[in-house]
Protein backbone atom coordinates (compact mmCIF):
# COMPACT_ATOMS: atom_id res chain seq x y z
CA UNK A 1 0.00 0.00 0.00
CA UNK A 2 1.28 3.49 -0.73
CA UNK A 3 1.29 5.79 1.13
CA UNK A 4 -0.25 9.58 0.52
CA UNK A 5 3.23 11.78 0.73
CA UNK A 6 0.96 14.31 2.82
CA UNK A 7 0.52 11.77 5.29
CA UNK A 8 4.17 10.71 5.49
CA UNK A 9 4.96 14.62 6.03
CA UNK A 10 2.29 15.06 8.96
CA UNK A 11 3.89 11.49 10.66
CA UNK A 12 6.97 12.94 10.88
CA UNK A 13 6.01 16.38 11.84
CA UNK A 14 6.64 18.71 8.71
CA UNK A 15 3.00 19.58 8.58
CA UNK A 16 2.06 22.99 11.09
CA UNK A 17 -0.09 24.53 8.45
CA UNK A 18 -1.41 23.70 5.04
CA UNK A 19 -3.86 25.89 3.01
CA UNK A 20 -6.38 23.01 1.69
CA UNK A 21 -5.39 20.13 3.35
CA UNK A 22 -8.10 17.69 2.37
CA UNK A 23 -7.58 18.73 -1.49
CA UNK A 24 -3.68 18.73 -1.74
CA UNK A 25 -4.31 14.94 0.10
CA UNK A 26 -6.30 14.06 -3.08
CA UNK A 27 -3.89 16.01 -5.78
CA UNK A 28 -1.31 13.96 -4.07
CA UNK A 29 -3.01 10.63 -4.38
CA UNK A 30 -3.63 11.23 -8.32
CA UNK A 31 0.13 10.89 -8.95
CA UNK A 32 3.43 12.97 -9.40
CA UNK A 33 3.06 16.43 -7.87
CA UNK A 34 5.75 19.00 -7.62
CA UNK A 35 6.62 20.87 -5.10
CA UNK A 36 9.04 23.78 -3.74
CA UNK A 37 11.15 25.16 -1.47
CA UNK A 38 13.06 28.53 -1.65
CA UNK A 39 16.29 29.67 0.05
CA UNK A 40 17.96 33.08 -0.06
CA UNK A 41 21.71 32.42 -0.34
CA UNK A 42 22.32 35.05 2.26
CA UNK A 43 25.54 32.98 3.47
CA UNK A 44 27.85 30.70 1.76
CA UNK A 45 26.61 27.53 3.47
CA UNK A 46 23.26 26.59 4.89
CA UNK A 47 22.79 25.61 8.48
CA UNK A 48 20.62 23.45 10.47
CA UNK A 49 17.84 25.88 10.70
CA UNK A 50 17.02 25.75 7.10
CA UNK A 51 17.61 21.68 7.72
CA UNK A 52 13.28 21.03 8.13
CA UNK A 53 12.15 22.20 4.70
CA UNK A 54 15.00 20.44 2.76
CA UNK A 55 14.03 17.12 4.56
CA UNK A 56 10.42 17.81 4.05
CA UNK A 57 11.46 18.35 0.09
CA UNK A 58 13.60 14.73 0.59
CA UNK A 59 10.94 13.29 1.70
CA UNK A 60 8.46 14.75 -0.19
CA UNK A 61 10.53 13.24 -3.25
CA UNK A 62 11.15 9.62 -1.48
CA UNK A 63 7.01 8.86 -1.70
CA UNK A 64 7.18 9.75 -5.53
CA UNK A 65 7.01 13.44 -6.31
CA UNK A 66 9.06 15.71 -7.62
CA UNK A 67 10.97 18.52 -4.95
CA UNK A 68 12.47 21.69 -6.73
CA UNK A 69 14.63 23.94 -4.86
CA UNK A 70 14.88 27.60 -5.65
CA UNK A 71 18.78 29.26 -4.67
CA UNK A 72 17.17 32.79 -4.39
CA UNK A 73 20.14 34.62 -6.57
CA UNK A 74 17.12 37.34 -7.07
CA UNK A 75 15.23 37.49 -3.85
CA UNK A 76 18.35 37.21 -1.99
CA UNK A 77 19.15 40.68 -3.25
CA UNK A 78 16.30 41.86 -1.31
CA UNK A 79 16.18 39.49 1.98
CA UNK A 80 13.51 38.05 3.20
CA UNK A 81 11.82 40.54 6.02
CA UNK A 82 9.69 38.11 7.42
CA UNK A 83 10.26 37.38 11.44
CA UNK A 84 13.50 40.34 11.20
CA UNK A 85 13.12 42.99 13.08
CA UNK A 86 15.34 45.46 11.56
CA UNK A 87 16.61 46.20 7.63
CA UNK A 88 18.77 43.54 6.68
CA UNK A 89 22.02 44.55 4.74
CA UNK A 90 22.12 44.13 1.02
CA UNK A 91 24.37 42.03 -0.58
CA UNK A 92 25.76 42.25 -3.81
CA UNK A 93 24.92 40.06 -6.87
CA UNK A 94 28.61 38.60 -7.09
CA UNK A 95 28.66 37.47 -3.58
CA UNK A 96 25.03 36.12 -4.24
CA UNK A 97 26.40 34.44 -7.23
CA UNK A 98 29.69 33.03 -4.87
CA UNK A 99 26.63 31.48 -1.99
CA UNK A 100 24.65 29.84 -4.60
CA UNK A 101 27.41 27.87 -5.75
CA UNK A 102 28.45 27.22 -1.86
CA UNK A 103 24.98 26.20 -1.71
CA UNK A 104 24.33 23.55 -4.23
CA UNK A 105 26.33 20.35 -3.39
CA UNK A 106 25.15 20.79 0.12
CA UNK A 107 20.87 20.23 -1.61
CA UNK A 108 22.23 17.25 -3.13
CA UNK A 109 22.91 15.63 -0.09
CA UNK A 110 19.62 15.37 0.75
CA UNK A 111 17.84 15.52 -2.81
CA UNK A 112 18.32 13.07 -5.24
CA UNK A 113 19.32 14.71 -8.97
CA UNK A 114 19.13 12.00 -11.36
CA UNK A 115 16.94 9.41 -10.51
CA UNK A 116 14.56 9.67 -13.47
CA UNK A 117 10.97 11.15 -13.64
CA UNK A 118 10.60 12.47 -10.46
CA UNK A 119 14.43 13.61 -10.49
CA UNK A 120 15.24 17.12 -8.04
CA UNK A 121 15.51 20.38 -9.85
CA UNK A 122 17.95 23.43 -8.70
CA UNK A 123 16.92 26.73 -10.35
CA UNK A 124 17.88 30.48 -9.97
CA UNK A 125 15.18 32.69 -9.66
CA UNK A 126 17.09 35.38 -11.05
CA UNK A 127 17.09 33.80 -13.78
CA UNK A 128 13.70 34.96 -14.71
CA UNK A 129 12.99 37.61 -11.87
CA UNK A 130 15.77 39.56 -13.82
CA UNK A 131 13.41 39.91 -16.92
CA UNK A 132 11.03 41.89 -15.23
CA UNK A 133 11.05 45.74 -15.25
CA UNK A 134 9.87 47.67 -12.60
CA UNK A 135 6.52 49.06 -14.64
CA UNK A 136 6.05 45.12 -15.66
CA UNK A 137 6.46 44.18 -11.49
CA UNK A 138 3.54 47.21 -10.83
CA UNK A 139 1.68 47.10 -13.66
CA UNK A 140 1.54 43.19 -13.72
CA UNK A 141 1.66 41.64 -10.26
CA UNK A 142 1.51 45.00 -7.54
CA UNK A 143 -2.35 45.06 -8.95
CA UNK A 144 -2.81 41.61 -7.03
CA UNK A 145 -1.82 42.75 -4.03
CA UNK A 146 -3.89 44.78 -1.21
CA UNK A 147 -1.87 47.09 0.95
CA UNK A 148 -4.35 46.49 3.27
CA UNK A 149 -3.90 42.64 3.59
CA UNK A 150 0.27 43.30 3.40
CA UNK A 151 0.56 45.94 6.49
CA UNK A 152 -1.89 43.90 8.73
CA UNK A 153 1.42 41.42 9.04
CA UNK A 154 2.45 41.26 12.51
CA UNK A 155 5.78 41.54 11.31
CA UNK A 156 5.11 44.47 9.11
CA UNK A 157 2.84 46.24 12.05
CA UNK A 158 6.02 45.77 14.47
CA UNK A 159 8.41 47.36 12.23
CA UNK A 160 5.54 50.17 11.17
CA UNK A 161 5.23 50.85 15.13
CA UNK A 162 9.07 51.57 15.12
CA UNK A 163 9.69 54.71 13.53
CA UNK A 164 12.97 55.36 13.23
CA UNK A 165 13.94 52.16 12.16
CA UNK A 166 10.42 51.21 9.84
CA UNK A 167 10.28 49.04 6.86
CA UNK A 168 11.92 50.15 3.52
CA UNK A 169 9.71 49.72 0.22
CA UNK A 170 12.42 47.18 -0.97
CA UNK A 171 11.59 44.65 1.66
CA UNK A 172 7.82 45.55 2.13
CA UNK A 173 7.63 44.35 -1.87
CA UNK A 174 9.72 40.88 -1.26
CA UNK A 175 6.35 39.20 -1.45
CA UNK A 176 5.63 39.80 -4.68
CA UNK A 177 8.91 38.16 -5.59
CA UNK A 178 8.08 35.09 -3.61
CA UNK A 179 4.60 35.10 -5.22
CA UNK A 180 6.41 35.22 -8.97
CA UNK A 181 8.19 32.38 -8.23
CA UNK A 182 5.64 30.14 -7.61
CA UNK A 183 3.45 31.28 -10.64
CA UNK A 184 6.97 30.78 -13.00
CA UNK A 185 7.14 27.48 -11.40
CA UNK A 186 3.63 26.46 -12.01
CA UNK A 187 3.42 27.90 -15.74
CA UNK A 188 7.15 26.35 -16.16
CA UNK A 189 7.18 22.96 -14.15
CA UNK A 190 3.76 22.19 -13.18
CA UNK A 191 4.73 22.91 -9.80
CA UNK A 192 1.31 23.06 -7.42
CA UNK A 193 2.86 22.89 -3.97
CA UNK A 194 4.88 25.62 -1.79
CA UNK A 195 6.65 24.80 1.38
CA UNK A 196 8.82 26.29 3.94
CA UNK A 197 9.33 27.38 7.90
CA UNK A 198 6.48 28.58 9.55
CA UNK A 199 7.25 32.35 9.62
CA UNK A 200 6.82 32.19 5.75
CA UNK A 201 3.06 31.33 5.64
CA UNK A 202 1.87 34.70 4.88
CA UNK A 203 4.04 34.59 1.65
CA UNK A 204 2.35 31.50 1.15
CA UNK A 205 -1.00 32.40 1.32
CA UNK A 206 -0.29 35.19 -0.73
CA UNK A 207 1.98 33.22 -3.70
CA UNK A 208 -1.11 30.85 -3.97
CA UNK A 209 -3.83 33.64 -3.77
CA UNK A 210 -1.41 35.02 -6.52
CA UNK A 211 -0.96 31.72 -8.86
CA UNK A 212 -4.70 31.16 -8.66
CA UNK A 213 -5.88 34.52 -9.67
CA UNK A 214 -3.88 35.11 -12.59
CA UNK A 215 -4.20 31.20 -13.99
CA UNK A 216 -6.81 29.77 -12.42
CA UNK A 217 -4.86 27.30 -10.45
CA UNK A 218 -5.31 24.89 -7.95
CA UNK A 219 -2.50 25.27 -5.75
CA UNK A 220 -1.55 24.93 -2.23
CA UNK A 221 0.91 26.37 0.47
CA UNK A 222 2.28 23.60 3.49
CA UNK A 223 4.70 25.05 6.31
CA UNK A 224 6.85 23.60 8.95
CA UNK A 225 7.51 24.18 12.46
CA UNK A 226 9.77 26.54 13.64
CA UNK A 227 11.72 24.54 16.85
CA UNK A 228 12.10 25.14 19.52
CA UNK A 229 14.66 22.90 22.37
CA UNK A 230 12.31 21.00 25.50
CA UNK A 231 14.52 23.61 27.43
CA UNK A 232 12.81 26.97 25.15
CA UNK A 233 15.88 27.52 23.20
CA UNK A 234 15.89 28.01 19.60
CA UNK A 235 17.01 24.94 17.46
CA UNK A 236 20.61 25.42 15.48
CA UNK A 237 21.94 27.76 17.75
CA UNK A 238 24.95 27.47 20.24
CA UNK A 239 27.37 29.82 22.19
CA UNK A 240 28.99 29.85 19.01
CA UNK A 241 26.53 30.68 16.71
CA UNK A 242 24.75 29.21 13.59
CA UNK A 243 25.63 25.17 13.00
CA UNK A 244 26.13 25.42 9.44
CA UNK A 245 26.72 22.07 7.26
CA UNK A 246 29.60 23.50 5.75
CA UNK A 247 32.67 21.86 7.38
CA UNK A 248 34.87 24.62 7.11
CA UNK A 249 32.39 26.78 9.32
CA UNK A 250 31.09 24.10 11.49
CA UNK A 251 33.72 20.65 11.97
CA UNK A 252 32.25 17.20 11.13
CA UNK A 253 33.16 16.37 15.23
CA UNK A 254 31.67 19.83 16.61
CA UNK A 255 28.61 19.15 14.23
CA UNK A 256 28.24 15.48 15.63
CA UNK A 257 28.73 17.07 19.05
CA UNK A 258 25.32 19.64 18.52
CA UNK A 259 23.27 16.51 17.87
CA UNK A 260 24.40 14.26 20.38
CA UNK A 261 23.80 16.95 23.38
CA UNK A 262 20.26 16.60 22.17
CA UNK A 263 17.74 16.35 25.50
CA UNK A 264 16.22 13.36 25.84
CA UNK A 265 12.73 15.45 25.85
CA UNK A 266 13.62 16.24 22.08
CA UNK A 267 15.36 13.04 20.53
CA UNK A 268 12.31 11.79 19.19
CA UNK A 269 10.67 14.70 17.25
CA UNK A 270 14.35 15.19 15.95
CA UNK A 271 15.45 11.85 14.48
CA UNK A 272 11.71 11.96 12.52
CA UNK A 273 12.24 15.49 11.44
CA UNK A 274 16.23 15.19 10.33
CA UNK A 275 17.01 11.71 9.30
CA UNK A 276 15.90 9.42 6.75
CA UNK A 277 15.24 6.41 9.08
CA UNK A 278 11.71 4.74 8.95
CA UNK A 279 9.29 5.45 11.62
CA UNK A 280 9.56 1.69 12.64
CA UNK A 281 13.63 1.73 13.11
CA UNK A 282 13.13 5.32 15.58
CA UNK A 283 10.61 3.12 17.06
CA UNK A 284 13.16 0.45 17.75
CA UNK A 285 15.89 2.56 18.84
CA UNK A 286 13.52 4.98 21.40
CA UNK A 287 12.77 1.11 22.62
CA UNK A 288 16.58 0.57 23.29
CA UNK A 289 16.92 4.17 25.08
CA UNK A 290 14.36 3.13 27.27
CA UNK A 291 16.25 0.21 28.48
CA UNK A 292 19.31 2.15 29.20
CA UNK A 293 18.60 6.15 28.99
CA UNK A 294 22.18 6.79 30.40
CA UNK A 295 23.73 4.87 26.89
CA UNK A 296 22.12 7.98 25.12
CA UNK A 297 21.81 5.35 22.21
CA UNK A 298 19.38 7.03 20.41
CA UNK A 299 21.50 10.92 20.69
CA UNK A 300 23.83 8.78 18.89
CA UNK A 301 21.86 7.45 16.37
CA UNK A 302 20.68 10.83 15.48
CA UNK A 303 24.15 12.51 15.38
CA UNK A 304 25.61 9.48 13.20
CA UNK A 305 22.84 9.57 11.02
CA UNK A 306 22.48 13.75 10.34
CA UNK A 307 26.23 13.86 9.55
CA UNK A 308 25.83 11.13 7.22
CA UNK A 309 23.32 12.84 4.99
CA UNK A 310 25.22 16.14 5.28
CA UNK A 311 29.24 15.01 5.63
CA UNK A 312 29.37 11.72 4.12
CA UNK A 313 29.56 8.13 5.67
CA UNK A 314 33.20 7.86 6.19
CA UNK A 315 33.29 11.34 8.12
CA UNK A 316 30.40 10.46 10.24
CA UNK A 317 32.50 6.79 11.07
CA UNK A 318 35.17 8.82 11.94
CA UNK A 319 33.58 11.09 13.93
CA UNK A 320 31.59 8.60 15.95
CA UNK A 321 34.79 6.94 16.53
CA UNK A 322 36.35 9.91 17.79
CA UNK A 323 33.60 10.79 20.06
CA UNK A 324 33.77 7.63 21.62
CA UNK A 325 37.59 8.20 22.04
CA UNK A 326 36.91 11.00 23.71
CA UNK A 327 34.11 9.66 26.12
CA UNK A 328 35.85 6.96 27.43
CA UNK A 329 35.57 3.68 24.52
CA UNK A 330 38.65 1.76 25.84
CA UNK A 331 41.85 0.86 24.60
CA UNK A 332 40.76 -2.05 22.14
CA UNK A 333 38.48 0.71 20.44
CA UNK A 334 41.70 3.08 20.35
CA UNK A 335 43.78 0.51 18.89
CA UNK A 336 41.56 0.31 15.97
CA UNK A 337 41.03 3.81 15.38
CA UNK A 338 42.00 4.74 12.08
CA UNK A 339 44.58 7.80 10.73
CA UNK A 340 41.06 9.66 9.47
CA UNK A 341 39.78 9.38 13.26
CA UNK A 342 43.32 10.68 14.55
CA UNK A 343 43.32 13.45 11.71
CA UNK A 344 40.13 14.56 13.45
CA UNK A 345 40.98 13.96 16.84
CA UNK A 346 44.20 16.67 16.16
CA UNK A 347 41.56 19.65 14.70
CA UNK A 348 39.55 18.91 17.63
CA UNK A 349 41.78 18.84 20.76
CA UNK A 350 45.04 20.09 22.09
CA UNK A 351 47.94 18.30 19.61
CA UNK A 352 51.75 18.19 19.87
CA UNK A 353 54.22 16.77 17.53
CA UNK A 354 57.10 15.63 19.07
CA UNK A 355 60.63 14.80 18.29
CA UNK A 356 61.78 12.93 21.44
CA UNK A 357 64.22 9.72 21.10
CA UNK A 358 62.19 6.37 21.95
CA UNK A 359 62.23 4.89 24.20
CA UNK A 360 61.31 7.97 26.74
CA UNK A 361 59.52 8.56 30.07
CA UNK A 362 55.95 9.38 30.45
CA UNK A 363 56.83 11.89 32.73
CA UNK A 364 59.18 13.77 29.75
CA UNK A 365 56.20 13.04 27.11
CA UNK A 366 54.07 15.58 29.39
CA UNK A 367 56.08 18.47 29.77
CA UNK A 368 57.26 17.97 26.47
CA UNK A 369 53.96 18.23 24.78
CA UNK A 370 52.90 20.91 27.79
CA UNK A 371 50.46 19.11 29.13
CA UNK A 372 52.00 19.98 32.69
CA UNK A 373 54.17 23.09 33.22
CA UNK A 374 57.27 20.78 34.40
CA UNK A 375 58.32 17.46 34.75
CA UNK A 376 57.63 18.22 39.01
CA UNK A 377 54.00 18.93 37.83
CA UNK A 378 53.58 15.59 35.94
CA UNK A 379 55.29 13.25 38.45
CA UNK A 380 52.69 15.15 40.87
CA UNK A 381 49.79 14.07 38.41
CA UNK A 382 50.69 11.02 38.00
CA UNK A 383 51.15 10.16 42.03
CA UNK A 384 47.19 11.52 42.37
CA UNK A 385 46.01 8.62 39.63
CA UNK A 386 44.84 11.44 37.03
CA UNK A 387 47.17 10.85 34.03
CA UNK A 388 46.54 7.76 31.46
CA UNK A 389 48.25 6.94 28.32
CA UNK A 390 46.41 5.32 25.45
CA UNK A 391 43.27 4.62 28.02
CA UNK A 392 45.82 3.24 30.45
CA UNK A 393 46.57 4.49 33.89
CA UNK A 394 49.60 5.42 34.93
CA UNK A 395 51.10 4.31 38.13
CA UNK A 396 54.64 4.57 37.88
CA UNK A 397 56.53 7.99 37.60
CA UNK A 398 59.30 6.37 35.82
CA UNK A 399 56.80 4.61 33.27
CA UNK A 400 58.36 4.24 29.96
CA UNK A 401 56.89 5.16 26.27
CA UNK A 402 58.75 2.56 23.39
CA UNK A 403 58.16 2.88 20.02
CA UNK A 404 55.60 -0.24 20.71
CA UNK A 405 53.58 1.78 22.99
CA UNK A 406 52.64 3.84 20.27
CA UNK A 407 49.20 3.75 18.18
CA UNK A 408 49.43 3.69 14.11
CA UNK A 409 52.96 3.48 15.12
CA UNK A 410 52.99 7.03 15.85
CA UNK A 411 50.57 8.53 18.10
CA UNK A 412 49.94 8.40 22.21
CA UNK A 413 46.47 9.56 23.33
CA UNK A 414 46.74 11.39 26.69
CA UNK A 415 43.65 11.84 29.41
CA UNK A 416 44.62 13.68 32.37
CA UNK A 417 40.82 13.99 34.48
CA UNK A 418 37.97 12.99 32.54
CA UNK A 419 37.79 16.11 30.63
CA UNK A 420 41.16 17.04 29.54
CA UNK A 421 42.98 15.35 26.67
CA UNK A 422 45.89 15.57 24.10
CA UNK A 423 47.22 13.92 21.32
CA UNK A 424 50.93 13.31 21.02
CA UNK A 425 52.12 12.36 17.58
CA UNK A 426 55.88 11.15 17.33
CA UNK A 427 57.86 11.91 14.26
Amino acid sequence: MTVNAYEVLRERGFVEWCSQPEQLREVLRKGMTTAYVGFDPTADSLHVGHLIPIMALGWFQRSGHRPIAIAGGGTGLIGDPSGKSKERNLITVEAVRENVEGVRPQLARFLDFNCGENSALLVNNHDWLATFSFIDVLRDVGKYFSVNNLIARDYVKSRLNDLEKGISYTEFSYVLLQAMDFRHLHETYGCRLQMGGNDQQGNLVAGVDYVRKTTGGEVFGLTQPLLLTASGAKFGKTEEGAVWLDPTKTSPYKFYQFWINTEDDDVERLLKLFTFLSLEEISAALVERAKNPSARTAQRLLAFEVTKIVHGAPTAQSVEAASALLFGAGLELLREAKEETFAMLRDEIPFSALSLPLPTTVVDVLAACGVCESKSEAKRAIRQGGVSVNEARVEDEGGSITRESLLRGKYLFVRLGRKRFHLAAFE
